[in-house]
């Protein structure tokens, strides 16, 4: 699915979306429309393929339903961020 971020919002809610693919451009524009936005559950994704194009956009593909793992790229959560977890995890 292309640029419809209403229809994603009706997927992620009733449970209908296993797996994502995300392009990343490098550019920042100021502000935008959120794909994740509140409402939405949270859940953990699971990268399965990373690739980048000749012009940098980075294109990842991410499979829904992983474990919620909460922590700093490739270290373990502090005291504050499993609180912040445990919030999330609530909906708060």
């Amino acid at each position: 699915m292309h640029g419809s971020g209403e229809l994603l919002q009706t997927l992620f809610k009733h449970e209908l979306v296993d797996e994502l693919r995300l392009w990343t451009f490098p550019l920042m524009l100021g502000t935008g429309k959120r794909l994740f936005r509140d409402g939405i559950v949270p859940e953990g994704l699971q990268l399965l393929e990373s690739t980048p194009s000749t012009t940098g956009v980075q294109i990842a593909l991410y499979k829904t339903g992983a474990e919620i793992r909460l922590g700093i790229a490739g270290t373990e959560a502090n005291e504050q961020e499993l609180e912040r977890g445990e919030t999330v995890g609530r909906g708060a």
